[in-house]
């Protein structure tokens, strides 16, 4: 009887644990599968043909390219940036195994920084809500590293979230004009030192005389 017992209660158990997950994955998706992911493929303006990437070969990039979507939260805004300034688009699936799990649309050139949109429907079947989100600053120089056709970016701040747009202005990007601005910048220095010097000289000449006829 005790034995018999004990058979059931495990067996409540495991469809108690079973239940648990089950509700789990039918809430709203993470932004990286729960298991490694195998790798993503990437689609979009100037790739002619889906750019894999994989882990057994490619890990460091496979990672990068993750780490792009996966601090995303439940809920995005509902709208994004006009169509007009988004720019090029990219969509990235991320596999485990052979299968897709997640997909997202990455807009590396987005006016006002980079962007990302979770479509609402999945390819796990998983339930989550559309969203736009704010994407990392290293969004197009992690895409470019990996494969993506885009043109390379020296100025941009890599992680963290939000923004994209030039963080140094882009007159502070020219040598020659930063050299030619500290030369003036001495030269006027040295000018105001030359006058503050005569100044005094004068000044000193001017009490020396007076001390001197005053003695006299």
């Amino acid at each position: 009887m005790l034995r018999h017992m004990r058979r059931l209660a495990a067996v409540l158990a495991g469809a108690l644990a079973t239940a648990l997950l089950s509700l789990g994955t039918a809430g709203p998706v993470s932004a990286a599968p729960n298991t490694a992911p195998a790798g993503v493929d990437i689609t979009g303006e100037g790739l002619a043909a889906p750019l894999r990437l994989r882990v057994d070969t490619q890990p460091a990039h496979v990672g990068a390219v993750i780490d792009q979507v996966n601090f995303l939260g439940r809920t995005g805004m509902p709208t994004g940036p006009k169509p007009a300034d988004l720019g090029p688009k990219y969509t990235v699936v991320v596999f485990a195994g052979e299968t897709p799990q997640q997909t997202y649309d990455l807009y590396p050139r987005a006016v006002g920084g980079p962007r990302v949109y979770r479509p609402a429907k999945q390819p796990d079947a998983r339930k989550t809500s559309a969203g736009w989100f704010l994407g990392r600053l290293s969004m197009s120089e992690t895409l470019r590293t990996a494969g993506v056709p885009l043109e390379r970016q020296f100025d941009t701040v890599s992680g963290g979230a939000g923004g994209g747009e030039r963080v140094l202005p882009e007159d502070t990007l020219d040598p020659a004009k930063d050299l030619d601005d500290a030369l003036g910048d001495l030269q006027r220095l040295l000018l105001l030192n030359v006058g503050v010097m005569l100044t005094i000289t004068v000044g000193l000449a001017g009490i020396a005389l007076l001390i001197r006829r005053r003695t006299r």
